[in-house]
């Protein structure tokens, strides 16, 4: 069986290594639209934007890994078009088949045309290349309007702070982080900043004038998912692409994974897209299992990370369009804490921050009646 995965990220990369793993061993080719092999985002605005990894840490395989298990990764090869019902997909080289296919052609930035138009330098996070360049800029401590203050935001204020720039974060919301973990802990990434002396400005839109201030520009104000080929080919899409609860898309052979996929959750009840290293490790280890045969369920949790000055967190579950009644913090939140978001009494997202031994114990609280300590 002839498999054909678009995309060259993480999840495109696990389809391919679990593929393996299972025994498979007709073709396998990714085709990776930049002229790199399979790569890890979340280090390009953590541990590599720091300097404190190797940039070839971000690869998921060497090149011998994949000569090794001949999966062929045809870099610097964007897929132009892919028609479900003859089986083929378009190349600038022509027409080639598949017998079954995995979209996993991730996202891209959310442009901004004011700071686009700003007269300064500007850096969307996105690429291996956008984050040499950004720590490139940073080395010499310029000083850093940073649009957007979700994780991308965050990371980078963080990164900029220790390389001794002065930063300034503009988020129309009224606290950062608002639209993912509410306003209580929200306020808990706002005054870790704030105590790093970054310049925090909330509930106000940015302006000409503030970009003309400083001397770098980064826009984080999210990502929009790389859909055209699916759209183009006449698969089903709205806020990314449409997959059941085996992944697969309305095309049966088919499948959308990592961030494009809009993913109708068995145990959530609802449609969630998720855009985190854990999902797209997750599904493709899934995916690779239903190309061979099974049907199962992707029934995973959502799950992320991130890494501030010396805060480490972990979050696990999803609070959904239907929202929470509570969230029961533990702890300090200046220093180390749990927090369970609840509705109708039952945890549906939980998190630590500098709370180790917790992180088996928050996954186990999902999905169940609160009680103060029962997660550990």
């Amino acid at each position: 069986m002839t498999i054909a995965i678009v995309g060259g990220g993480l999840a495109g990369a696990t389809v391919a290594t679990e593929l393996r793993e299972r025994g498979h061993e007709g073709p396998v080719t990714i085709y990776a639209a930049e002229p790199h092999l399979p790569y890890e985002r979340p280090p390009l605005s953590k541990g590599v934007l720091l300097g404190n990894d190797e940039p070839d840490s971000v690869f998921v395989h060497d090149l011998d890994w994949y000569r090794e298990h001949d999966v062929v990764v045809r870099r610097g090869t964007r897929v132009t078009a892919i028609d479900p019902a003859r089986h083929v997909l378009g190349t600038a080289d022509g027409e080639e088949p598949y017998e079954k296919l995995v979209l996993a052609t991730g996202s891209s930035p959310r442009r901004m045309r004011l700071a686009d138009e700003c007269g300064k330098p500007v850096v969307y996070l996105r690429t291996i290349e956008d984050s040499r360049r950004l720590r490139e800029a940073l080395s010499s401590s310029p000083s850093v309007a940073i649009v957007g203050g979700g994780w991308i935001g965050l990371e980078v204020a963080a990164a900029a702070r220790s390389m001794g720039c002065a930063v300034a974060v503009f988020e129309m919301a009224e606290q950062p982080l608002h639209a993912v973990l509410g306003p209580e802990i929200g306020k808990a990434f706002a005054d870790l900043h704030r105590g790093h002396g970054v310049d925090l400005r909330l509930g106000a839109a940015v302006t000409a004038a503030d970009l003309a201030a400083a001397d770098l520009v980064v826009v984080g104000i999210g990502a929009v998912p790389s859909v055209e080929l699916a759209a183009d080919a006449g698969l089903a899409v709205d806020n990314g692409v449409l997959v059941d609860a085996t992944l697969r898309t309305s095309s049966p052979d088919v499948f959308a994974i990592g961030d494009i996929a809009n993913h109708d959750h068995p145990v959530l009840g609802h449609r969630v897209r998720v855009e985190h290293w854990d999902n797209a490790i997750e599904q493709g280890k899934t995916v690779a299992h239903n190309l061979l045969g099974d049907d199962s369920p992707y029934e995973r949790q959502p799950y992320f990370f991130t890494d501030q000055y010396d805060l480490g967190m972990e979050y696990v579950g999803h609070v959904g369009p239907a929202g929470y009644d509570e969230v029961t913090i533990e702890g300090d939140l200046a220093g180390a804490f749990r927090a369970y978001w609840q509705r109708d009494g039952v945890v549906v997202a939980a998190m630590h921050a500098n709370d180790w031994d917790a992180s088996d114990a928050i996954r186990a609280s999902i999905g169940t009646s609160f009680a103060k300590g029962a997660a550990g």
